[in-house]
């Protein structure tokens, strides 16, 4: 149980500051404000964010339960998880960030917070790059090679293909 209080709360600060507060301030920057009607654009766009902040909270329970962890660097899972949303893509919880942040975007048809997406993407494939996979590939060796020549980084894998149990 105490496992998911702290994924709960890394998860909550992680996405309260990078998915709520720095896309709000980037809002206020710009100069919009809410949406006066609510058309396709904003059911399109809120969809969108509802989806992706679903993907991520499946990722931080999958964390907790399968991986005895959380998703910050600096507490993460004991146990490489491939389970879940992982068993599909080796990065979800990414995307479902991604997801939330282009939601907000439609739904504010924002070109400044399209453009914080767009640098948010670019760090996250960054660290993906020179910080996780190294450090994956460090802490779980072998399992880890073989969970990467299953699942594609980014793209969802095929249904159907299997992966060795976790």
């Amino acid at each position: 149980m105490f496992v998911l209080v702290r994924a709960l709360t890394y998860a909550a600060i992680f996405i309260g500051f990078f998915l709520v507060y720095l896309p709000a301030r980037v809002l206020e920057r710009a100069g919009l404000q809410v949406p006066s009607t609510y058309g396709a654009l904003q059911l399109a766009g809120g969809t969108v964010a509802a989806l992706g902040l679903a993907l991520a909270v499946s990722c931080i329970l999958t964390f907790a339960f399968i991986g005895k962890g959380t998703p910050a660097p600096f507490d993460p899972p004991r146990k490489l998880v491939i389970r879940g949303p992982y068993a599909w893509t080796r990065n979800p919880m990414y995307l479902g960030a991604w997801l939330v942040l282009a939601g907000a975007a439609i739904y504010f048809q924002s070109s400044a917070l399209t453009l914080f997406a767009a640098g948010f993407i670019l760090v996250t494939v960054a660290f993906v790059h020179v910080y996780e996979e190294p450090t994956l590939h460090r802490q779980f060796g072998l399992e880890y090679d073989v969970y990467c020549g299953l699942v594609h980084r980014w793209w969802p894998r095929r249904p159907g293909k299997a992966i060795p149990p976790n």
